[in-house]
């Protein structure tokens, strides 16, 4: 390999001959103005964003569904989307915010002249879709609930936003159906204040949505279809399944995102078309065995820019099998790695 950064031998630290690391970069591979969606998607996107509804996505690991919030987010101008990565103890208020009961029971005994009203946004914590909604308000309607300096939460609204939950089936099971009102009509109470509801209707209906407004949030939800989400959750959403790229799909994916990312030079070439249809016959031999059916597109494109920083081959691939062999740890992340080499260097 071109650069023997680590070498793993012998008892001594030596500098000399010592080559500089390279510098930690972004994963220019998973940046938004570089993903395409397919017909299908582009349709299912257009009709949720028509509706305004919820856009579910499924589809197994690695086929873009998290991405496509952030493409959605970018294309429109909307900044970097609000993001709720769901956890098995996710409570529909998690969604919205967070309380740190323990912060104002302390302070109720440590400094008691506080006032719940004083010390409000001391203790609120907002998350994803309570960034959102408070976002697409005029500050001065909630005034009285943004935190103080020293926050990460800038109120630079009336303004609308991307909104992903990401995971959704990995919550409790009454997760979905707890939001069903809010996701439909975009609000959230905080029983902590009296049962404060944002946005505060003042006079009007309880029932009156906010879908009238053009800074309603946009919300992307993905499920890896792990458990089957109820019946009138989904009958609230879009839905559309993703399905995993074919092999000619795929090597038009990883051409175009590779033609945008510099080499080891720092200059952006297209690499050979030859390569990437080799690199992608392998990917998907290898993903045809039940122990490597998860390898997704994001790693077969960052095994193939290791290849083109590695060897001075064209196609290291047909060319350069012991590069090939010596980069596939970010391809391939179980099993054994003789094993793996080994396959790698016959095929």
């Amino acid at each position: 390999m071109p650069f023997p950064f680590f070498k793993g031998k012998g008892s001594e630290i030596s500098t000399e001959g010592r080559k500089p690391l390279p510098p930690s970069r972004q994963r220019a591979e998973t940046l938004p103005e570089f993903y395409e969606a397919d017909a299908a998607l582009i349709d299912a996107v257009n009709t949720a964003l028509l509706m305004g509804r919820p856009l579910l996505l499924t589809g197994d690991p690695g086929t873009g569904k998290t991405q496509l919030a952030f493409r959605l987010a970018w294309e429109l101008g909307l900044g970097k989307p609000e993001v709720f990565e769901t956890k098995s103890d996710s409570s529909a208020k998690d969604l919205f915010y967070t309380w740190d009961a323990l912060g104002r029971f302390h302070d109720a005994y440590c400094s008691p002249d506080k006032t719940a009203k004083e010390t409000a946004t001391e203790y609120i914590t907002f998350n994803a879709l309570g960034r959102a909604i408070l976002l697409s308000l005029e500050a001065e309607k909630v005034q009285d609930l943004l935190p103080e300096n020293g926050s990460d939460f800038v109120h630079n609204g009336p303004r609308r936003s991307v909104v992903l939950i990401d995971e959704i089936d990995k919550a409790p099971r009454d997760f979905p159906n707890d939001i069903l009102n809010e996701i439909e009509q975009m609000y959230f109470r905080i029983p902590e204040l009296g049962n404060r509801r944002v946005p505060d209707l003042g006079q009007e209906s309880e029932f009156t949505p906010m879908q009238k407004s053009e800074y309603t949030p946009i919300v992307i939800i993905t499920s890896n279809s792990e458990k089957h989400l109820p019946g009138p959750f989904l009958r609230r959403c879009a839905y559309h399944h993703i399905t995993f790229p074919e092999p000619k799909q795929m090597e038009r994916i990883v051409l175009n995102r590779l033609r945008h990312i510099p080499d080891r030079e720092g200059e952006k070439s297209e690499p050979s078309e030859k390569f990437i249809e080799d690199a992608t016959a392998l990917f998907f031999h290898l993903k045809k065995e039940d122990k490597w059916a998860g390898l997704s597109t994001g790693e077969l494109i960052a095994w193939i820019q290791a290849m083109r920083e590695s060897s001075d081959k064209e196609n290291p691939v047909a060319d350069d099998r012991e590069i090939a062999a010596r980069t596939i740890s970010l391809l391939v992340k179980s099993g054994d790695s003789a094993e793996i080499r080994k396959i790698v260097k016959e095929w």
